[in-house]
Order: structure tokens, then C-alpha cells, then sequence
């Protein structure tokens, strides 16, 4: 990624954390999608974006076998780390103990068709110094949407153009109240190395627990997230027909 005139040079990483205990679809890390594992896929998205390295912290040697086995980057965590952030951060220890790279990527292992160009988008709002931490918003569509309890919903408000604004809160309703637009939150977080650090050494928080929305550990902490709005929110993978819908989007091109 190429920095404006006169801009910091900035030096990112991606981390992708992943584990195979997942309920809905179990092994879900290794599921088959056209003849490679998800994570793999997650993977060379996170390349293709082109900001950085890009590696897979996983919670166990079969992931990183399948990984290293594809030609990419592998690290083993302890599998009893609680999230992902925390098994990012632990694999930092080994791919950069130097600390060379300033600003770390936390990419979701479930997104396998993600546009590689949010990954850049993602490192906008970490161009204000004021910000510890950045993510991604798009547009909700419809009331059920809206009403999902899976679909997070993120409170800021974007002035006329703009791009980025600040994230107020984090929330599984429907929030904030009133017309205009509502916000679904993008599970894809750059962190200012120094705020990952500062954030995996935090205690889990009231209102954290409360939603169970670990961004709301930042902010109650007094952090800062910045939000880039993209145009559309990527599908995650959580169950077979997810898995199925994957396959149909990944499908070659004749």
C-alpha cells in the first residue's frame, strides 16, 4: 500500500487466528472448498491484498500442516487461548519478535471470499494518529437484517463524503435509534501494535461480557476504533449451508 505524500510509512501484517473447535460446523478451518482448506483461501485473499506478510495463528498442528502443505505461513498457539485476538498476538511473539511491523491485521478465518482490497481499506482510519484501532462498517439492507442478533450493529456517524468516522459502540440490537442509517460491524480489526498489546493485557469488561462483543473492551477502556464503510458485508462461514454458499462464490470460472 503506497502512502500518500508527506504520510508515515506504515508496516502491516495480517494475522489470521483459527481453531477447529467451532460447533455449528466442526473443523470448520479444514472444510474443503474446491479441492483446498477455507483458511487456505483466507489466506491468499490476505495476500492478494498486498499490504504486507500475511501468516495463520492456529490452535492446532493440523491447521498448520494444511497451511505449510499449501505453500503459506503457519504458526502453533496454545490451543486454550480464549480468542482470536489473543492467539494473534501470540503468534506475533514468534513471526516478529523484533516488533518490526507497526500495525497488525486481525483477518477472520471464516471469511474466505472477502474482497482483498478491504484488507486495505482497513488501514484508513489508522492514518489519524487518534486512533488505536480500525475496522470496517457497510451498510444494513433490510429490517431483518437489522434485527439479527448475529449481525453486529456499530453506532457512528459518517459526515457528508467521508469515509471514516469514530465508533461511538458496539451492539447486537439495533442501535442507534431514530432515521438514518444503521452500520453492520465487519469482524476485520488493525491494531496500532502497541493497542494489541495493551488490549490482549486488559480484563474483560462489563459490557464485553454483557453483548459479548470484545471491541467493547477497547472502548471502555478509553481506546479509539476508527471505521472505514465499505460497500457490502462479507459472508461469514458458521454453517454447512455457509459452507455451500462459500463453494458457489469460489467456484473457477470457465
Amino acid at each position: 500500500m503506497r502512502a500518500p505524500a508527506g504520510a508515515r510509512r506504515v508496516n502491516p501484517i495480517v494475522v489470521i487466528p483459527a481453531r477447529m473447535a467451532a460447533t455449528r460446523l466442526p473443523g470448520k478451518p479444514l472444510a474443503d472448498i474446491h479441492g483446498k482448506p477455507m483458511i487456505v483461501h483466507c489466506l491468499a485473499r490476505a495476500q492478494e491484498a498486498g499490504i504486507g506478510p500475511a501468516a495463520v495463528a492456529a490452535g492446532e498442528a493440523e491447521i498448520v500442516a494444511a497451511v505449510t502443505a499449501a505453500g503459506g505461513t503457519a504458526v502453533l498457539t496454545d490451543p486454550d487461548l480464549p480468542r482470536g485476538t489473543d492467539r494473534v498476538d501470540a503468534a506475533l511473539q514468534t513471526l516478529d519478535p523484533a516488533g518490526r511491523h507497526d500495525i497488525v491485521v486481525n483477518l477472520q478465518g471464516d471469511l474466505p471470499s472477502i474482497p482483498p482490497a478491504y484488507l486495505r481499506a482497513v488501514l484508513a482510519p489508522l492514518a489519524d494518529p487518534g486512533f488505536d484501532i480500525a475496522t470496517l462498517v457497510a451498510p444494513i439492507g433490510d429490517a431483518a437484517e437489522a434485527s439479527a442478533p448475529s449481525v453486529v450493529k456499530a453506532v457512528c456517524g459518517f459526515a457528508p463524503g467521508a469515509t471514516v468516522a469514530a465508533g461511538l459502540y458496539f451492539s447486537r440490537a439495533p442501535v442507534p435509534y431514530g432515521e438514518g442509517p444503521l452500520w453492520h460491524h465487519i469482524g476485520i480489526y488493525a491494531f496500532r501494535r502497541a493497542a494489541l498489546r495493551r488490549f490482549v493485557d486488559l480484563p474483560q469488561s462489563p459490557l464485553e461480557m454483557r453483548e459479548a462483543l470484545e471491541q467493547l473492551r477497547a472502548l471502555e477502556a478509553g481506546m479509539r476504533i476508527g471505521c472505514a464503510r465499505v460497500e457490502a458485508a462479507p459472508f461469514g462461514v458458521d454453517t454447512p449451508a455457509d459452507l455451500e454458499r462459500a463453494r458457489a462464490a469460489l467456484a473457477p470460472r470457465r
